[in-house]
């Protein structure tokens, strides 16, 4: 009787690797920079997203208030979003559709709207939609593409 169970602590290997991918990409496509932007802010691990980032990336978004855009460089980008993983409980971020998508074989321009969700705690949720705007590159040596101009199109 012993021998005909099965361990329910110990479950069966499923062997069936077919729909498998791995969660971070070799960014070989574009659809990689996206699976790793999402990897990068589900688990807040910015060694993932300072891989997605050109080193003469810009990020622009528009100041409201001001009444114009701002940009910053890589470093500022990557301190910003370093604080953004630290302060965050969670950070739940959809791709949607694509809205307009360009490619040649070393540059690429990518529209696509997204939904984020910012959970500082848990009276403290910010849901952010809206739309990036890429333009990416393709790196000659790795052939890994690279973001090296993010423009916000959210409503925050």
């Amino acid at each position: 009787m012993i021998l005909g169970c099965t361990n329910p602590f110990a479950p069966k290997l499923d062997e069936n690797f077919q729909d498998v991918k791995p969660p971070v990409s070799d960014q070989k496509d574009i659809a990689g920079v996206f699976q790793n932007f999402q990897y990068a802010y589900t688990f807040k691990d910015t060694t993932i997203y300072g891989a997605l980032l050109a080193s003469d990336f810009t990020f622009t978004y528009r100041d409201y208030d001001k009444g114009f855009d701002v940009s910053w460089g890589r470093d500022e980008e990557m301190r910003t979003t370093y604080g953004l993983f630290e302060t965050s409980q969670r950070l739940e971020l959809i791709w949607n559709n694509i809205v307009l998508s360009t490619e040649d074989s070393l540059t690429a321009n990518v529209i696509r709207s997204f939904n984020l969700t910012i959970t500082f705690n848990a009276t403290d949720v910010v849901r952010v939609d809206g739309r990036v705007n890429l333009s990416l590159k393709k790196d000659i040596n790795t052939k890994r593409w690279k973001i090296y101009s993010w423009i916000d199109e959210s409503n925050f």
